[in-house]
């Protein structure tokens, strides 16, 4: 098992920037690919960013490609989302995720999951 605690959210104005990370324990960090998810008040959570175990392989959603960059630090076992332009679109709840899968979109292919940091972009 693998236990993940989100950092960093608060508030931003638009155009600003965030960076918000994710601290991993007890499993081996570089046995799982991680992810990065975003859930908005009355929608359904929503893929973002994702990173496969080597950091090798990267995937982000289109409505964040070219503004957010996800990374991870196996030495340090922690991932990092960095997140520039943001619009307040982009508010929401992150959760970083946790699966044994190469990389994935899904978020039914996580099996782990952190408790969330806010992110608010508002002015």
């Amino acid at each position: 098992q693998v236990q993940l605690l989100e950092s960093g959210g608060g508030l931003v104005q638009p155009g600003g920037s965030l960076r918000i990370s994710c601290a991993a324990s007890g499993d081996t960090f570089s046995s799982y690919s991680m992810g990065w998810f975003r859930q908005a008040p009355g929608k359904e959570r929503e893929f973002v960013a994702a990173v496969s175990k080597n950091g090798g392989l990267t995937r982000e959603a289109d409505s964040v490609k070219g503004r957010f960059t996800i990374s991870r630090d196996n030495a340090k076992n922690t991932m990092s989302l960095q997140m520039d332009s943001l619009k307040p679109e982009d508010t929401a709840v992150y959760y970083c995720a946790a699966a044994t899968w190469v990389i994935a979109t899904d978020l039914k292919a996580y099996n782990y999951w952190g408790q969330g940091t806010q992110v608010t972009v508002s002015s």
